[in-house]
């Protein structure tokens, strides 16, 4: 299905530790690069097969997107962000989110972890059933 709709399925073979990458993502959230710096990254994990656990892999690529390679240097040394990430993971596990992607649809229907396009469509059909006039 992705390879269809032109796109390439090519993940490392290993998961990297991805703590530097979301410190670098909040980075980009606080100079309003969030978006291009968050889609640069899950380009070049998922379609590139990029090991995000490399410091140099993601200074590069954040570079590219408008990030300051000194700066990101810095928050990779000093873990600015680690309290940020710490107190959102916690939130989002209070909310029985423990897997990503995490999907919350309707406000009400939590989907958990990569799932086929039929799940979502069988989600969706089931919200619009018990939606309530």
């Amino acid at each position: 299905m992705i390879e269809s709709a032109g796109l390439r399925y090519g993940p490392p073979d290993r998961m990297p530790n991805t703590l530097h990458a979301l410190q670098l993502t909040e980075l980009a959230r606080d100079v309003e690069l969030h978006d291009p710096v968050h889609t640069r990254l899950m380009h070049a994990y998922w379609s590139e097969g990029a090991d995000l656990g490399d410091d140099g892999v993601l200074l590069d690529l954040v570079a590219d997107e408008g990030i300051d390679r000194a700066e990101a240097e810095a928050v990779i040394a000093d873990g600015r962000y680690k309290d940020r990430i710490v107190a959102s993971t916690r939130e989002a596990n209070k909310h029985g989110i423990n897997a990503i992607p995490a999907f919350v649809l309707g406000g009400r229907l939590l989907v958990l972890g990569a799932q086929p396009e039929e799940y979502f469509e069988q989600a969706v059909a089931q919200l619009a059933e018990t939606d309530e006039p």
